[in-house]
């Protein structure tokens, strides 16, 4: 246990700093000590602490800590663009940009800024800068604009140089959205703005910016688009450079990134090749990802190779249908005379399969790679069990956070869409923080939302916002992103100053929605998605659920009141958490008298309003028994299959292991038939899918238009499998203190999870053996862990850092003695044979 630690700053060639002896325990997101940095400032690092027994650590290495730009005065460079209207048709070409210079002597430093408006890739001397994909990403561009610092020392020398990039329109001012989409949302066209910083032995600083020196070209790709795809011929060279047109300063604010960028993190070789009904060669790399395709080929001059991307195949072919109106082709152009290889740049797709037209010769597993990118987030969260569907589950969870976390957190990665919609990610958002650091990505969206919410008056239902054929209007789920979120994120990862920065945000979507709600306190009016894709919806009617839409709206209006009480109680604003929570109690209060009886039952008899209701703490505790009892009914009378849209499928897991029912909640979890999770599975499926049968048991597809195989929404059960299959759980912000309570079930003779929490590891393992239960425990520096076990002798005990080992007792005891057993589905065991505990 630390008793005590000691901070030492560095300045490069100045005096050190030290912070002395600080008697304190704290070990994360302490507040930097030493003086503050100025723009270009840079400092080393190390730490020691002190154990409580009295014993001083050595001290660690050094961590390089680096200021960037902080004020829009330290930018002398203005963006430039070409001096031509490049004109309206869909994706447009990239645009090349360079300047030659000289530099007088050797450099000992060298820092490039740069960004964009559109997705660029610079040079310096023909050498790429950096390993990022679609930089600077896509932020709310009229308010912030991310630049990225790159340290370029080792690629200048004396005398002659160049630097360059190529920007295409990305996301900035190509084709984007649904129902046709837009374009040229927030520009007119691609822009370029570059500060290259270089110092001298003598300690001079040059500055090599842009402006009206530089020249622009288009090159050999012709076209770029997110959606579209890419076109290149590599048999043109840049020609016709000409001056750029200067643009003037940036408007928006120049921000540095707090997440990591979108990166090549993986390449998938084809696992099959194959030749279609029709005669089309379709490579399967053997896994739904998100990406794009390196080719290495050889043959003649004016060969023309086009790649159509689909994620599924359809009677033999690949399937199209689901992409709306994203073409996803791309096509190279052969140059001749010698092995070639190209992957394109400005685009990205969703696929499994590829279609390759126009291949020279016989096409062969080691021409062609699938490379997958993302945001590059460290994995932080793991699971295994003894049922390798539930492991294949699982692992099509990561896999579909990884293709929809492309630097905003979006709903699908293939079709004409791809937007931050609030909705997906406040449901996925428990099962997101487990798997990956995904704190520094959400925290810049959110930063995001707050800025579009006080620009248009409300919470967009995605960001970044442009109007399609939506209205821009508050709408539950979707809204309360920016309340459920900024909480999520700090009971996982423990910054209060998140919530600080997010506190305006969280209290102006509350106080909207209490203006509406009126003396009710009930929000009966606006538009809702609701329980989106309920099985029982029709294909073209996503939003016709089984429960209320205005119950849910009231519901997380009492949700988001005590979040924001809880918020105002930890950042110290005493008068609000009072408000908030005096305002909660009154929403609940009319939310049982507008939807619940006296016994417990519910308006809209169905899955998801009894989850929203036990879980959201709407009841009174005489309601709650007979509400449980009422949805185990229900989830046994319809044959133990999923009966919940997106918003239920994340809660009525708990709300049955809740309400005494971990039987059914395995029952319901390992269940093969659709709806399903398990459905997906045994059809093949390597993602999460946007439907619960989006391909139906015959192979073909849903007629519905919104089809997408790669969508996180319905994975949201992910957060269950770590915290209580498993039994690995924060019970105090940031893990300080661990929840370690495993609930075996479901015929599982063992489970583990291990998550990288913000003070190390942790791990928890468990395996059963007829009546005995073994459970292994890993607890990291810092935290400590309340053990708690399925035995009715077990005494809860707490646990400090290090591995533990307990063994306890473990009969089997039915969900409700008094009802008979649902038939099993095939494979599991009958009902009450989990091995659980019912206290």
């Amino acid at each position: 246990r630390q008793a005590a630690y000691e901070i030492d700053v560095t300045e490069d060639g100045g005096p050190a700093w030290s912070s002395g002896r600080i008697e304190s325990a704290d070990s994360v997101l302490v507040a930097w000590p030493a003086p503050g940095l100025a723009s270009r400032d840079r400092r080393k690092v190390r730490v020691r602490v002190w154990g409580a027994g009295g014993d001083a650590s050595a001290w660690s290495d050094s961590a390089a800590v680096e200021a960037g730009l902080l004020s829009a005065d330290d930018w002398s460079a203005e963006l430039i663009g070409p001096d031509r209207d490049l004109g309206d048709r869909p994706d447009r070409p990239p645009v090349m940009f360079r300047q030659e210079f000289k530099l007088r002597g050797a450099v000992v430093q060298a820092r490039l800024y740069v960004t964009a408006h559109g997705v660029y890739e610079a040079t310096i001397n023909g050498q790429r800068i950096g390993d990022q994909v679609l930089a600077p990403g896509w932020t709310s561009y009229k308010h912030r604009l991310r630049y990225q610092t790159f340290d370029v020392t080792a690629l200048l020398a004396s005398g002659a140089n160049v630097v360059g990039a190529t920007v295409a329109e990305g996301w900035y001012s190509g084709h984007l959205g649904f129902h046709g989409g837009r374009r040229r949302i927030w520009g007119e066209d691609v822009a370029f703005l570059a500060q290259l910083e270089v110092r001298y032995a003598d300690r001079e600083v040059e500055a090599i910016v842009t402006d009206g020196d530089w020249l622009w070209a288009n090159g050999p790709t012709t076209s770029a688009g997110i959606y579209a795809g890419e076109t290149h011929d590599a048999r043109l060279d840049p020609r016709d450079w000409a001056p750029v047109r200067m643009l003037g300063r940036e408007q928006a604010e120049l921000v540095a990134p707090v997440g990591p960028p979108i990166r090549r993190t993986q390449e998938l070789a084809a696992v099959a090749i194959t030749t279609s009904p029709t005669g089309r060669t379709i490579v399967d790399f053997g896994q739904n990802l998100v990406g794009r395709v390196r080719l290495r080929v050889s043959g003649d001059a004016g060969t023309t190779i086009t790649l159509h991307h689909a994620e599924v195949i359809e009677n033999g072919e690949v399937a199209t249908r689901p992409l709306r109106g994203a073409a996803a082709v791309d096509s190279y152009t052969l140059r001749g005379g010698g092995v070639e290889e190209w992957e394109p740049r400005f685009t990205s797709h969703g696929f499994r399969y590829v279609d390759v037209e126009g291949w020279p010769g016989a096409l062969r597993s080691e021409d062609i790679r699938a490379i997958v990118f993302h945001s590059d987030m460290a994995r932080t969260g793991w699971f295994e069990c003894s049922e390798p569907l539930l492991n294949r589950l699982h692992e099509n969870i990561v896999w579909t956070m990884r293709g929809n976390f492309m630097d905003v957190p979006t709903d699908c990665p293939q079709r004409d869409e791809r937007l931050g919609w609030g909705g997906d990610l406040s449901i996925f958002a428990p099962s997101a923080s487990f798997l990956y650091d995904c704190s520094g990505t959400l925290s810049s969206w959110l930063a995001d939302v707050a800025i579009e919410q006080a620009a248009y008056g409300t919470v967009p239902f995605y960001v970044p916002w442009f109007q399609i054929t939506w209205p821009l209007a508050p709408s539950s789920v979707w809204g309360d992103v920016a309340v459920t979120v900024p909480w999520l994120l700090y009971e996982r990862f423990g910054d209060a100053g998140l919530l600080r920065r997010q506190y305006s945000s969280m209290k102006a979507w509350v106080d909207q929605i209490t203006e509406i709600a009126g003396p009710s306190h009930l929000w009966q009016s606006g538009l809702h998605l609701g329980d989106w894709l309920d099985p029982s919806a029709p294909a073209d009617a996503p939003e016709a659920a089984r429960t209320d839409r205005y119950f849910i709206a009231s519901a997380y209006h009492a949700l988001t009141a005590q979040i924001l009480a809880r918020t105002a109680d930890v950042i110290g604003e005493t008068a609000d958490a009072r408000h908030y929570g005096e305002l909660a109690t009154a929403i609940r209060e009319a939310f049982r008298a507008e939807y619940v009886s006296a016994n417990g039952l519910v308006v809209s008899d169905a899955q998801t309003a009894y989850s929203i209701a036990l879980e959201f703490d709407l009841l009174t505790g005489a309601q709650r028994e007979r509400a449980g009892r009422r949805l185990v009914d229900l989830v046994r009378a319809n044959d133990h299959r999923i009966g919940t849209g997106l918003v239920g499928a994340r809660l009525v897991a708990d709300a049955l292991t809740n309400a005494g029912a971990i039987d059914t909640a395995y029952h319901l979890l390992l269940q093969r038939k659709a709806p399903s999770w398990l459905y997906p599975v045994t059809m093949g499926a390597t993602t999460v899918w946007e439907r619960w049968d989006s391909m139906l048991p015959d192979g073909s597809l849903n007629p519905g238009d919104m089809l997408s195989f790669n969508h996180y929404s319905l994975g949201s059960v992910a957060d269950w499998l770590h915290r209580t299959v498993a039994g690995l759980a924060p019970a105090e912000p940031g893990y300080r203190r661990m929840l370690v309570a495993p609930r075996p079930g479901g015929g599982l003779s063992r489970a583990s999870a291990a998550h990288e929490t913000p003070y190390g590891r942790a791990e928890v393992a468990w395996t059963r053996d007829g009546a005995r239960l073994d459970v292994d425990v890993l607890v990291p520096v810092g935290a400590t862990a309340t053990v708690r076990l399925p035995d009715p002798e077990w005494k809860e005990v707490e646990v400090g850092s290090g591995r533990h080992h307990f063994t306890c007792s473990f009969r089997r005891v039915e969900d409700d003695p008094a009802r008979p057993p649902a038939p099993a589905p095939l494979g599991l065991a009958p009902e009450g044979e989990s091995g659980v505990f019912e206290a």
